[in-house]
């Protein structure tokens, strides 16, 4: 009986090293995520790219701010040969 109470208790810490591992991982990838889109919309910024298109490359399909923008794009072709 020991011995079965023994091995739960090592499956539950072990599960448990598991969960928390997969909890940190998941919270360190968005930080370092919204981290590099920071720096990068700071380089779009100085180089004079719209900020909020760099912001839209990280965006989901469903964000409301990015598709207005995709739709309010200027779809011209400018002319450099008016005169």
């Amino acid at each position: 009986m020991k011995d079965f109470i023994k091995i739960d208790s090592v499956l539950v810490v072990c599960i448990t090293l598991v969960a928390l591992a997969a909890i940190i991982s998941y919270a360190q990838y968005k930080i370092n995520d919204r981290n590099l889109m920071s720096n990068n919309i700071k380089d779009a910024i100085t180089s004079g790219v719209n900020p909020l298109s760099v912001r839209c490359s990280y965006a989901k399909s469903d964000d409301a701010v990015c598709v207005a923008y995709s739709f309010s794009g200027n779809t011209s072709i400018p002319s450099s040969n008016k005169k």
